[in-house]
């Protein structure tokens, strides 16, 4: 029911914000050299490898500078690429990778295999599962690029402390992975984005 549901909303949303994504793509392209989507190897589901779809949000080559993001004082982002990563635009294209069964629209978000291969045996129970837009641990962590940026040593506090408490959120839906709590997740989410206060 849910791989349904994700192939429902998937085309639809791509459908309806067909014009809207478009440009987007040519401002990202006006701003600065390159493509308008980023593409990146995470881990799928069962530990497989997959190409992941995100807006460009970062100058060409910023990721041979490091993979995480520190929020505000990351250089790296270009003025549009603030922009839609504030509104969580440059997720959109993963609208792709649910098209193709890589991804649903909710589930774990999916990691680069540097840091999947950290997992303990328990950890790795979150690859049982499709990777998804949003999650659980994503709306609890939605201001994580700023929490990094006022970190000394933003990997080690990711690694050591931000992705195991991550893990052991989307365990709650893992557990109760259930059409309810899938609209639950969505709701929340479209919530954080557009009411960040609340």
């Amino acid at each position: 029911m849910i791989r349904v549901l994700d192939l429902l909303f998937s085309l639809l949303t791509l459908l309806i914000l067909f014009l809207f994504l478009l440009i987007i793509a040519i401002l990202i392209g006006c701003e600065s050299r390159g493509g308008a989507l980023y593409i990146q190897k995470r881990v799928g589901k069962n530990g497989i490898d997959f190409n992941l779809y995100k807006f460009r949000s970062m100058r060409i080559g910023s990721d041979h500078k490091g993979l995480l993001t520190v929020g505000k004082r990351d250089p790296r982002i270009t003025n549009i690429g603030a922009f839609i990563r504030k509104y969580k635009i440059d997720e959109l294209p993963q609208l792709l990778n649910v098209l193709l069964g890589d991804m649903s629209l909710v589930g774990p978000r999916p990691e680069v295999r540097k840091y999947v291969d950290l997992y303990t045996p328990e950890q790795q129970k979150v690859l049982s599962i499709r990777p998804g837009i949003t999650d659980y641990a994503s709306i609890e962590y939605i201001n994580e690029n700023q929490i990094l940026a006022e970190a000394e040593d933003p990997e080690k506090k990711y690694i050591e402390e931000i992705m195991p408490v991550k893990i052991q959120i989307n365990t709650k839906y893992i557990d109760n992975y259930t059409v309810k709590e899938y609209f639950n997740i969505i709701f929340k989410t479209v919530e954080k984005i557009m009411l960040p206060k609340h």
